[in-house]
Order: structure tokens, then C-alpha cells, then sequence
């Protein structure tokens, strides 16, 4: 369909509502949820423009966000993984971290199922491949590998990521979540160490559709790469500033996993004439002919995402517009399809500035002051590093941006901001860390 400049009140997005027992309309057929015999879909998409009104006599700017939420569907049998531990056992891991990781793992191990796959690969200089890609059946055996890990000499993430990201890719299977777990606590000092090259390769794994989770272990590690890894390829980015942590770390991965209900979500909009993107907060879209697109993270069970668009509008004559069609398509674990969602977004373009700056929405309003304060933070950040902020103003603007969180509701972000407040009065390393990851964790906007 035409998304030219089509004058136009839309009809309502493709969105399903679910009635609960009260209104006797949820039945079950195949044993997935259907809503009066329709089967339902793991997603729900609303668009909500930043003001119902735009003005028609002169160029400018307003938003659009683009808002999900899966669907909290009753626990049923899960989507089986593809997963793969890549692990870190540099000379720096030697002691309790390594000791923690082989009980974390374990851990991991005895969640798993005989229908899920996992492979181990381990890196130091050399990258091993502890158990090549295979179904868990003998888990004594598979925590009898892990227990034999040694520590070695330099760290080669690269390599090691590629080693496992191929062992996975010979074992997929349509339906699988397909995802890399790798734990480092150190930067890449052999095999390929750039920044760019590291990166680009997560987001080529991301293309083959594997996913990879970073997690971070203690104060030597370079957060900026592996929020970039994690940014990349739509996985997870944890900091875990204790080893004592890493076994809970890796179950509330395993958890988030063991729930996922959406994956490989890509949000495209379709632009009409007179419309062009100035930028998507916190994401990396890719232009085509009228079209922007994002890729957004895999989402579980009872979980939100959001995606915000700033738009320009060139003049034109008065009247209701459709200026973009928002367009989602993601492999739902309920449906057991791949699915499509599709709404409009629409704007009623007027000479009335007054009826513009009365008609702005309250919920797009809060959504650009997140991610403003995930801008802030990233100055804050750089400002510390350069030490361009003295420790004291460097807390005053973290004081700023964690008040702005509180009031979005933003309560977890804002505590991890007191966190690094915490960090920078005792003199302690991991407030950039844990800066680094409240900021990715805006920017993917995902909630509860």
C-alpha cells in the first residue's frame, strides 16, 4: 500500500486485546490463548504520535513513538535454546572468579533441557572448544568439561566469540532462541583488538541470527566494547563489580531467556512525502527509500519495549495526514508464526499554533526526557574520563539525571545512578561501568 500523502483518519492498528475470565471471552485452542477464536499473537503495537496537531505553514519537528508489550501469557513449555558459554580464562580470571564462573555454568547446566543445545568454548590467548555444539543429555558430564577449565595467559575475545558464534550457527534449528553468553573480565590483548572490528562482527552474528550477551566481570574490562557487542547484535549488557555475583547474573539471563515470547524484532516505518527522520533515540536505524528501520532487542514474557522516532514535516495544506505506517515483523514463540503487526501514524496539520502546543501528549513528553537523561549521562561519562568534570560536578549532574529518572518511573536506572554517586564519593572504579549500562539499558527501552 501507497504511503504518499494521503489525506485520511486511519483504521485502528492491527492489535489484539485479550479479555480476561471477567468477559468469558478466552478460550483455548492448540493450547495457545485465542481471543473470540482468533489466536493470539505474543505482541501488541501502539503508535502514538508526540501531538495529535503539526503545523501546516512551516517546517518542524515532532515525535513518534512506537510503543510494544508482549502479551503475559500463562507459563507454558518454553522455547528451546541454542546457547553457548564463551568464556574468559585469561591469567586475570585465576581464584575465585574462575572458581564462580564453573559453579554459575553449572548452574546454567542443570536448567537446561535434553531439547536445548549448548556448546562451550573457552579463551586465553588459544580458543578451545570445550564441547562443540550438542543437545544436553549427560549433564555429569557436560559440568565434568567445565570443571576442568584452567586459566592461561592473554585474553583473545575475538576469536573466541567467532569460534562460538560458528558452533551455534551448525546447530540451528528453526524456532530456537539462539544465543551466546560470554563473560570477560579483561580488555582483548591478542588476536583482533580494535573496537570497530569487534563490533562489526556482532553485528554480522546479529544478521545470522544469534544474539550475544556481554557480561563484564570486575574493574579492567572495557565497558564500551562490550555495550557496543551488546548494542550490536541485541543481546544483554551486565556489570557484576563481585564475583560472589556471577552465579545470579547468569540465572537472570537463563530466566530472561527461558521467557522469551517475541525474537528477531525488526520495526521498520514507511515514511509518506514531506516526511524525513532526523534521528531514532539510542538506536542505529538503517535508511532505505523513505523507509527507517530498527532492530530491537528479544523480548519475554510480560515485558515492553519502546522505540522513539523525531520526525520533520515540510509544509502543506491543512487536513489530516497519515505521514508514516509503522510496520513490525518478529518470530512469535505463541503463535509459533512469523508475524506481522501494522498501524498508522497520523497527524492533523494546522495554521493554529495554539492548538498545537495544547494537543502535546503527556507519555511521548516522558518518553524525550528518558531519553534525554540517557544523553546526559553519556556527557557525564565522557566529562569523568576526560576529566573535563571535577568528582564533585560529576555527581551534581548524576544528582540531576537520577531526579529525572525518578519521575519517569525510571526506579532501577535511577538506582544504578545512585550506585555510581555512591562509587565516586568513596573513590571506587565501577561508576563508569555502571553508567555505561544504565545507558544501554535506556536506550533499548525495555520495561516491565
Amino acid at each position: 500500500m501507497s504511503t504518499d500523502n494521503t489525506r485520511m483518519v486511519p483504521p485502528e492498528g492491527d492489535k489484539t486485546q485479550i479479555v480476561g475470565p471477567s468477559g468469558n471471552a478466552t478460550q483455548m485452542i492448540g493450547g495457545a490463548p485465542t481471543a473470540m477464536g482468533v489466536p493470539v499473537k505474543a505482541l501488541t503495537m501502539e503508535v502514538v504520535p508526540g501531538n495529535r496537531c503539526a503545523l501546516s505553514t512551516e517546517s518542524s519537528r515532532e515525535h513518534a513513538l512506537v510503543s510494544l508489550r508482549s502479551i503475559d501469557v500463562a507459563a507454558g513449555r518454553r522455547v528451546p535454546l541454542n546457547l553457548a558459554l564463551v568464556i574468559d580464562r585469561s591469567g586475570s580470571m585465576e581464584g575465585e572468579p574462575l572458581d564462580y564462573v564453573k559453579r554459575a555454568c553449572g548452574y546454567v547446566v542443570d536448567l537446561l533441557e535434553p531439547a536445548d543445545i549448548l556448546t562451550i568454548v573457552v579463551f586465553e590467548e588459544q580458543v578451545q572448544v570445550l564441547m562443540p555444539a550438542r543437545r544436553v543429555v549427560n549433564k555429569t558430564l557436560v559440568k565434568e568439561h567445565i570443571n576442568r577449565i584452567e586459566v592461561g595467559n592473554t585474553t583473545n575475545l575475538y576469536d573466541g566469540v567467532v569460534a562460538a558464534c560458528s558452533q551455534m550457527a551448525g546447530a540451528q534449528v528453526e524456532g530456537y532462541v539462539n544465543r551466546a553468553l560470554v563473560f570477560t573480565d579483561g580488555e582483548p590483548t591478542a588476536g583482533i583488538k580494535d573496537f570497530a572490528s569487534i563490533v562489526g562482527m556482532a553485528a554480522e552474528q546479529k544478521s545470522r541470527g544469534v544474539t550475544i550477551t556481554v557480561l563484564g566481570f570486575g574493574p579492567e574490562y572495557n565497558e564500551e566494547l562490550l555495550a557496543g557487542i551488546a548494542r550490536r547484535s541485541g543481546g544483554n549488557y551486565y556489570y557484576i563489580s563481585r564475583p560472589e555475583l556471577i552465579p545470579e547474573v547468569f540465572r537472570t539471563e537463563l530466566e530472561v531467556l527461558m521467557t522469551t515470547v517475541a525474537r528477531n524484532l525488526r520495526l521498520k516505518l514507511n515514511l509518506s512525502r514531506w516526511v524525513q527522520v532526523r534521528q531514532v533515540y539510542g538506536k542505529h536505524p538503517a535508511f532505505g527509500v523513505r523507509t527507517s528501520e530498527v532492530t530491537l532487542t528479544d523480548l519475554e514474557r510480560g515485558s515492553a519495549q519502546s522505540a522513539l522516532w523525531e520526525l520533520e514535516f515540510n509544509p502543506r495544506p491543512a487536513g489530516v495526514y497519515r505521514v508514516a505506517r509503522a510496520e513490525l515483523t518478529y518470530d512469535d514463540s505463541v503463535s509459533g508464526k512469523q508475524e506481522r503487526l501494522v498501524q498508522d501514524l497520523v497527524f492533523e496539520f494546522t495554521p493554529d499554533r495554539a492548538l498545537v502546543e495544547a494537543n502535546v501528549s503527556e507519555a511521548v513528553r516522558r518518553e524525550i526526557e528518558v531519553a534525554e537523561a540517557s544523553r546526559s549521562l553519556e556527557k557525564t561519562v565522557m566529562g569523568m574520563r576526560t576529566q573535563q568534570l571535577s568528582p564533585m560536578a560529576a555527581m551534581q549532574e548524576l544528582e540531576k539525571t537520577r531526579t529525572i529518572l525518578l519521575q519517569q518511573g525510571k526506579t532501577q536506572q535511577a538506582q544504578d545512578v545512585q550506585q555510581a554517586i555512591d562509587n565516586i564519593k568513596t573513590g571506587g572504579s565501577g561508576a563508569e561501568k555502571t553508567l555505561v549500562g544504565t545507558i544501554y539499558d535506556l536506550d533499548r527501552g525495555k520495561s516491565k
